[in-house]
């Protein structure tokens, strides 16, 4: 093993388009961060492959803030220490819904249960009555591709850089973001396709493919306004992908700060 960098943050995003939360420790399991992406709501005026209601349609889903009303219960599977004990490859159990229970802060500060049908009126506020929604639950993270998302801080900077504005990391909405041990370039993360990674002390993933981008990395975290430029300039320079996608092979607790080494193959 080559140790090629640090975690520097650690993020999940309990509901599909609305706002992450930085984590100091995370699980990382087969279908991806535990408690991440495990609420959606449907779409049925949705694309075909992509059935959520996302900020590319509803801009405002971006400045709800999801809280999950057990933090504790939700952080890591309720037992953790006896699967680590046992045979690799064997999962954690999921919590059950209670654990999992969450409330929404909305935009003008109310807060909300996850299932409760005021929030799927707010959520339709100026969108087409095509959009019917229904909220959706999941053990597994529903996500749009792979699990797992992966960007080097060096690739923000580039991105800043080319575009010459402030860029917050969190518009690429990655579950992990990392620093090269050593001065690497943007996009250096690219070259890790088809490798594996370890991250501290367990947890292996495979870097499977880089990360096609959307509108979402357009639009500001914090006020959701959409600068197009953001995604042109990716698209442009950069064949419209910035970070990589990838699985989780060997299961684990991932911390801020941990190494992330390079298997020798």
């Amino acid at each position: 093993m080559t140790t090629i960098g640090t975690v520097e943050s650690l993020w999940r995003y309990p509901v599909k388009s609305m706002r992450g939360a930085e984590m100091p420790e995370v699980f990382i399991g087969f279908s991806g961060i535990y408690g991440d992406r495990c609420y959606a709501f449907k779409n049925s005026a949705a694309r075909k492959g992509f059935p959520y209601l996302n900020a590319n349609v509803q801009q405002q889903m971006l400045l709800y803030c999801p809280q999950f009303r057990y933090p504790e219960r939700a952080s890591k599977p309720p037992n953790l220490i006896e699967a680590a004990s046992i045979a690799p490859g064997v999962t954690p159990a999921n919590g059950d819904a209670e654990d999992m229970a969450l409330d929404i802060v909305t935009p003008s500060g109310e807060i909300i249960s996850i299932d409760d049908p005021a929030l799927i009126k707010l959520l339709g506020a100026g969108i087409s009555e095509k959009n019917q929604l229904k909220l959706v639950r999941s053990d597994r993270a529903l996500t749009d591709c792979r699990p797992v998302s992966v960007i080097s801080l060096s690739t923000v900077r580039q991105v800043e850089s080319e575009l010459d504005i402030a860029l917050d990391k969190r518009r690429f909405r990655a579950n992990i973001y990392f620093n090269f041990a050593s001065e690497s370039g943007g996009f250096a993360e690219d070259n890790l396709v088809g490798r594996r990674l370890r991250i501290g002390s367990k947890a292996t993933i495979m870097v499977l493919e880089r990360d096609p981008r959307c509108k979402m990395i357009s639009l500001d975290p914090d006020t959701s306004e959409h600068n197009p430029e953001i995604l042109r300039k990716i698209a442009q320079a950069h064949g419209n992908f910035a970070g990589v996608y990838c699985a989780v092979l060997v299961e684990g607790l991932l911390k801020k700060g941990d190494p992330i080494e390079l298997a020798v193959d």
